[in-house]
């Protein structure tokens, strides 16, 4: 994310997001009743000039702002969608107070004028940290089916499945070996449509993530030096989720935050399966624990930071020393702590 023009007297600021985890972003920052504006491209018909209808007229560019009344992130498609009232445009040219979507893909611009509050500075500043367009990647092979996960900053992008038409070691050896070659290329062959990949992490739960990851060194021997074997009980998206869980990805990978994300929510999980005394949930409860200073660390649903109300809970945390993390509702650990009231809180001491 580029941020190309800044005006703090007006809460203007236009940026350019370069990647889908930044449109994620955007979705985020951008509020109801915010006012933005992008440049549009209209052909226009001149009437009078006594053309025929094959003419198909001129091209016009302007600036065309709307307020804010809806907001739809689309990560398959790769679009961002704003739908409100038309405030601002050429008025020869577009009917304002009437109803206009605006679609935001990457590389295209934005500006975004509103109060800006805290947590949306701090979003928008860790965004535009963040321009590495390399890959991180997690692998579940298994025996004739492999599942790709690609580490999104919002979550996780599947990819797959991936299956090969392997038979058993009975068949004859050399028609076996030519089906696994054909496998592994095949493979590599989607590997390759995310290039450049940063870390690739081969998991599953039997050894043919071991014969995989020979194949790279023989015939991609620079990937091989990003990859990293790790042993799981399960293949597919069980494999990917077990994995996450366990941390390594945080360790291994420069785009690690959903690995954190997944791996503080387990932990959380797992105090409320022994009905400690030192967590509480839903924004109610949590409410009454910030209020009495016992808030450590408090976990908050990304789709809940919109609310002011939210917000001042999130203040109240790091006023009184609690750290505060934002959790993306775009993968699992984001879903369960949606179950749980979007909030959920490390204590200090019970209450």
């Amino acid at each position: 994310m580029q941020i190309k023009k800044q005006d703090k007297k007006i809460g203007l600021i236009e940026l350019m997001p370069e990647t889908i985890d930044d449109l994620w972003h955007i979705s985020h920052i951008v509020e109801e009743n915010d006012y933005i504006s992008t440049l549009t491209t209209r052909r226009i018909q001149d009437t009078n000039s006594g053309k025929t209808r094959a003419d198909r007229g001129v091209k016009k560019t302007f600036y065309l702002g709307i307020r804010v009344e809806k907001i739809s992130f689309h990560k398959y498609t790769g679009m961002l969608r704003f739908t409100g009232i038309i405030e601002s445009g050429p008025e020869d040219l577009i009917p304002l107070g009437s109803h206009h979507t605006i679609n935001l893909q990457p590389n295209n611009t934005i500006r975004i004028q509103k109060n800006w509050n805290k947590w949306s500075l701090q979003r928008l500043k860790e965004a535009t940290k963040r321009r590495s367009q390399s890959a991180d990647i997690i692998l579940a092979i298994e025996d004739d089916t492999t599942e790709i996960g690609l580490i999104k900053q919002y979550g996780i992008e599947y990819t797959g499945p991936i299956t090969a038409d392997i038979s058993g070691k009975r068949q004859i050896q050399k028609n076996r070996k030519d089906k696994i070659k054909e496998y592994f290329k095949q493979i590599m062959d989607i590997l390759e449509q995310h290039q450049p990949i940063n870390k690739l992490i081969i998991i599953g739960p039997g050894f043919t993530k071991n014969d995989f990851y020979q194949y790279l060194e023989q015939n991609n021997p620079e990937l091989a030096k990003k990859s990293a074997l790790e042993n799981t009980g399960a293949g597919g998206h069980a494999g990917i989720q077990e994995v996450l869980k366990k941390g390594i990805v945080e360790k291994l990978t420069q785009e690690a935050q959903v690995a954190r994300e997944t791996s503080v929510m387990n932990k959380f999980l797992e105090k409320i399966a022994k009905s400690s005394d030192y967590v509480a949930y839903s924004k109610n409860e949590v409410k009454k624990a910030t209020d009495m200073g016992a808030v450590e660390k408090l976990l908050v649903l990304d789709e809940a930071v919109r609310d002011t109300s939210s917000q001042q809970i999130m203040n109240n945390v790091e006023n009184m020393g609690g750290k505060v993390m934002i959790i993306s509702s775009q993968h699992d650990a984001g879903k369960q702590l949606e179950s749980l009231g979007s909030f959920a809180a490390f204590l200090r001491y019970p209450i």
